[in-house]
């Protein structure tokens, strides 16, 4: 892979003082002296994106791409705030995008691959999903010390409230009031069933772990820091189960959301017409195919959905604006808190 990336002239970018929010990992796809630049803001790591980079490069030569990691947050206020020329914008947090599309910060695109989309995977010529990702418990065997795994939150409550010792500081999960996803991810359970407000007032009370990304939760997973951890990246769990023997997923029987990862063209964008070749290329069979086979994010699949019906993808509509607006915001996170600071 290091030899592919020399091939292609990757540079790692030092001017991450250029932009006002903050940013993780700014990155280079050089495709030679002259090349028009593809500008791609994302929450989605370097790492798990390159392929589709490559691919996009191969089948695209003479194009550069400048890939941008940053938090939803960042992203949303990047483009809403301050007006950053990106010509792709790619994101996790669905309800953060869909407020940059529905308050007119995003292009119109038709094309037959977006055409091709079931409907409940775009929003008008706006928003686009290209991935669907369960929302997962994640567990460590070795750490439950033979104790059952969940099949359900009902599970989950039981047995958290019969061992409130063994748990304690042991069970993480999203902090909503510092992560987009986080806050996306409990309000979506919040709405689907009042068993979300019992089972974080039980948490509350083992003072759970809080966190702002997946990765940092499976690192405290491997070590055995945590025991299980609650609202997970399916995909990011998967990539670290080969060589963790003790790892395993559990999609929750009750319900398990379905994350959709989307993307939009910013209005400001300085190349739109590349932002819609690449977006163009996410949705081919070529660019699925590597999706599914390298990057480890499960392309939008209508029929995986229809067979499991306890997946449940976030509907990508203006509902998601309810918990956007800033009074909804602050009373949802202070129920919440109180729910889960009890001391």
């Amino acid at each position: 892979m290091r030899a592919f990336y020399i091939a292609l002239g990757l540079i790692i970018v030092g001017l991450r003082g250029a932009f006002a929010f903050e940013m993780e990992e700014q990155t280079r796809f050089d495709g030679g002296e002259g090349a028009p630049v593809l500008s791609i803001i994302s929450t989605t790591d370097t790492a798990i994106f390159s392929p589709l980079i490559e691919g996009f490069m191969h089948d695209n030569p003479g194009i550069s791409v400048d890939y941008v990691v940053t938090g939803s947050q960042d992203l949303y206020a990047a483009l809403a705030d301050e007006g950053e020329a990106f010509d792709l914008a790619i994101s996790s947090a669905m309800d953060l995008q869909m407020k940059l599309a529905n308050d007119g910060n995003a292009l119109t695109h038709s094309s037959v691959e977006t055409q091709g989309l079931p409907g409940w995977a775009h929003w008008r010529e706006l928003l686009f999903a290209f991935a669907q990702e369960p929302v997962v418990l994640a567990l460590s065997l070795d750490a439950m010390n033979n104790l059952p795994s969940p099949r359900t939150r009902e599970d989950l409550i039981k047995l958290i409230r019969e061992n409130p010792d063994f748990f304690a500081g042991r069970i993480g999960t999203y902090d909503p009031n510092r992560s987009g996803a986080g806050y996306l991810f409990a309000t979506q359970d919040a709405r689907q069933s009042d068993t979300y407000w019992r089972l974080f007032e039980v948490i509350g009370r083992i003072e759970p772990a809080l966190y702002t990304s997946t990765s940092d939760m499976i690192d405290d997973l491997q070590s055995g820091k945590l025991v299980l951890a609650y609202n997970l990246l399916g995909p990011y769990v998967s990539a670290r189960l080969p060589g963790w023997d003790a790892g395993t997923i559990v999609e929750l029987r009750d319900f398990t959301h379905v994350l959709l990862r989307t993307a939009l063209i910013p209005k400001s964008a300085k190349e739109p017409e590349l932002g819609r070749l690449f977006l163009d290329y996410m949705l081919s069979v070529q660019g699925r195919a590597i999706i599914e086979s390298q990057t480890g994010l499960p392309p939008i699949d209508e029929a995986e959905l229809a067979a499991q019906p306890h997946l449940r993808p976030i509907r990508l509509d203006p509902g998601l604006l309810v918990f956007v607006d800033p009074l909804k915001r602050q009373r949802f996170l202070n129920e919440w808190n109180a729910a889960i600071i009890q001391r």
